[in-house]
């Protein structure tokens, strides 16, 4: 079967809402994850019916893994990586005081 239903496609969404309420992150967030433009409801069903065409279901869990995988481990979003130039966690506290220093001698 390459198309979702309309059953699947609402589980879908409910499943992606909670996924994404549960991580603390937003549509926008999955959107530049699914590198997409928009992070309308109808324009994240679109990609997801993209993905499903491509490997049904095992596809889409495939890529939800990959996202989430990469939200656990702390790597920026695309758009955290064009806001910021500089990822830091809380174990690298002397490298955000050192930039700290560098940018206020500037």
């Amino acid at each position: 079967m390459n198309i979702l239903s309309q059953q699947e496609e609402k589980e879908l969404l409910v499943f992606i809402k909670v996924w994404l309420k549960f991580h603390g992150y937003t549509q926008k967030d999955l959107a530049n994850e699914l590198n997409i433009k928009s992070s309308r409801t109808s324009e994240i069903t679109k990609k997801f019916k993209a993905l499903h065409k491509k490997g049904g279901i095992f596809n889409i869990v495939k890529n939800l893994i990959k996202i989430e995988q990469n939200w656990l481990n702390n790597i920026p979003t695309n758009s955290e990586k064009e806001n910021e130039t500089h990822s830091y966690n809380q174990l690298d506290i002397d490298s955000l005081v050192n930039q700290i220093k560098k940018d206020s001698h500037k």
